[in-house]
């Protein structure tokens, strides 16, 4: 199998690193060899922070370059458009709608930019956008909202339903459990 490609974007504190986690065991499950990156950027800081996930027959390396990405998991919009250049063509964002500003938007230096999601489809993106905070709410916490995208992530994969909820189980707490399986059920939708 040709290696596939995985970028889990956003701001730091939102739960890239459990997404990433969940990711990983559930393809080292299903036989791949798999590659996870650790989270770079500021990440303790509310910053831009990057995980990636290979995964094929053999992987050699965690990084992905420019155009590689098949999939960018983005936890914010304006994550979403900063990662584009690192999408295939071809290639799809799974993205949560929420606004987070960064620095220079709560400065007042310049604009969070408006139409995001059309200009990442005019550049050639598919865009598979929700309101991934409302889901997390529903399910019952805010930080919830990393399993509301695996959850629509998991569409797009022929890994069969319960294997996902396996690694769940694997990978969550079990005083979290209940929660997450409900907020992985809202984003697979």
């Amino acid at each position: 199998m040709e290696t596939k490609n995985i970028m889990i974007v956003g701001v730091g504190g939102q739960g890239s690193l459990l997404a990433s986690k969940l990711l990983g065991h559930l393809l080292l499950t299903q036989g791949y060899d798999v590659k996870v990156s650790e989270v770079h950027g500021m990440s303790q800081r509310g910053g831009s922070v990057v995980t990636y996930v290979r995964f094929g027959d053999k992987v050699y390396s965690p990084v992905i370059d420019r155009g590689e990405a098949d999939f960018i998991v983005s936890f914010e919009l304006l994550e979403a458009a900063r990662y584009l250049p690192y999408l295939k063509e071809g290639g799809r964002i799974v993205t949560n709608t929420q606004r987070i500003d960064p620095m220079p938007v709560v400065t007042g230096a310049c604009a969070y930019p408006e139409d995001l999601i059309r200009k990442m489809e005019e550049k050639g993106a598919l865009v598979d956008a929700m309101d991934c905070l409302s889901c997390a709410e529903q399910a019952g916490s805010v930080k919830a909202v990393n399993i509301v995208l695996m959850g629509r992530l998991s569409r797009y994969f022929e890994i069969p339903e319960e294997k996902w909820l396996e690694a769940i189980e694997a990978c969550v707490p079990a005083h979290f459990r209940q929660m997450n399986l409900k907020a992985f059920a809202l984003g697979r939708g």
